[in-house]
C-alpha cells in the first residue's frame, strides 16, 4: 500500500497551523501539503529558522510527514498575484522568486518533507516562448543545485495557462536542464482532467518515473476550478489505483485552495472519499474487511 493522504494548508488558511495540523492528524490523515505564507510558515519571517524548528517537532508529535508547497498567492508581492514570477523581465524579480524557493528548500530539509513543489509562471505578453524557457531554465538552476544537496527533490507543476502548463512541457524542461536527477513533477489530477488528451490514470502511468509529488481534487473538462470530490467528472477508483501501481511513496494532497470557509468539513468528507475509493490493503476486501 503506498496511497498515503494529505491535505493542503492553503485549503485551511482561517485556521492556525497547529490547529490545522491536529486536525488532519485526528482524520486520519498521512501528512500535509504545507503552502508556505504569512498565516501559516511565512517563509519571509525574521524568526524563520525558529518558527521553522517548532514547527518541524509538532509534525513529529503528531505523525505527520510534509510537503513543502510554494503557490501562495502573495507572498513576495501584496499586489500581484504569484508575482514575481521565474519569467519575470527583471532579473531581480526573477532572482526573488528564486531565493523564496532556496528559502523553501532549506525549510524542506528541516523539516525532512519528500519534495519542494514549484510552478513556471505565467508568460510575460511581450516575452517569446524560446526567451522564456531560457529564464525558467535559469531561475531553476540554482534550485535545483539547492535541491541535489539537500536531498529534497523539486517537483515542478504544470499548471493551466502557465509556461509549463501541461506533462509534454514538464519533459521539455527535463531535456532543457539536462535531465537532473533532483527535478521531478508535482501532478494535479483536476489539472489532467482539465487539458491532457490522456485520461487521468493514464496520465499517472505515463507520468510515474517522475512523480515526486501528487495533488488532488475533482474537475471537470476545460474548466480549470478545483472542485471537492463528486462536483466534478473524474472518475477516481482507476486514478487511485493507478497511483497504488506507481510506486510513488509521496502524499497524495487534496487541493482546495478556495474552499477555506469550509476546510475542516472538507478535510473530512475528502478523506472519507478517498478512503472510500482507494484499492483495498493487504488482507482487505473490497468492502474493507479484513479476511
Amino acid at each position: 500500500m503506498t496511497l498515503r493522504l494529505g491535505y493542503g494548508t492553503n485549503g485551511l488558511t482561517d485556521l492556525r497551523l497547529d490547529d490545522a495540523l491536529a486536525l488532519l492528524a485526528d482524520l486520519g490523515y498521512d501528512g500535509v501539503g504545507l503552502t508556505l505564507d504569512h498565516m501559516h510558515l511565512d517563509p519571509m519571517a525574521p524568526d524563520l529558522a525558529a518558527r521553522t524548528r517548532r514547527v518541524a517537532a509538532r509534525l513529529r508529535e503528531l505523525g505527520l510527514t510534509v510537503t513543502v508547497e510554494t503557490g501562495a498567492r502573495y507572498v513576495l508581492d501584496p499586489r500581484r498575484k504569484h508575482g514575481p514570477s521565474l519569467l519575470d523581465p527583471d532579473p531581480d524579480a526573477r532572482a526573488a522568486r528564486t531565493g523564496l524557493l532556496l528559502r523553501a528548500v532549506d525549510i524542506a530539509a528541516e523539516l525532512g518533507a519528500h519534495a519542494v513543489h514549484c510552478f513556471s509562471g505565467i508568460r510575460p505578453a511581450d516575452t517569446d516562448p524560446g526567451t522564456a524557457w531560457q529564464r525558467l531554465t535559469g531561475a531553476l538552476a540554482p534550485v535545483i543545485d539547492a535541491a541535489e544537496r539537500a536531498g529534497v527533490p523539486l517537483a515542478v507543476e504544470p499548471e493551466p495557462g502557465h509556461l509549463l502548463a501541461n506533462l509534454a512541457d514538464f519533459h521539455h524542461l527535463r531535456v532543457l536542464c539536462g535531465d537532473p536527477a533532483p527535478l521531478g513533477l508535482t501532478l494535479d489530477i483536476g489539472h489532467c482532467q482539465c487539458l491532457e488528451t490522456a485520461s487521468p490514470a493514464d496520465c499517472v502511468r505515463e507520468a510515474a518515473p517522475w512523480l515526486r509529488h501528487v495533488q488532488i481534487e475533482d474537475m471537470r473538462r476545460g474548466l480549470h476550478e478545483h472542485l471537492p470530490f463528486g462536483d466534478g467528472e473524474i472518475d477516481f477508483p482507476p486514478v487511485l489505483a493507478a497511483l497504488d501501481d506507481s510506486g510513488y511513496a509521496g502524499l497524495t494532497v487534496v487541493e482546495l485552495p478556495r474552499h477555506s470557509h469550509a476546510g475542516p468539513e472538507l478535510a473530512r468528507t475528502s478523506f472519507d472519499f478517498l478512503d472510500k475509493h482507494r484499492p483495498p490493503r493487504e488482507g482487505e476486501s473490497a468492502e474493507g474487511s479484513t479476511s
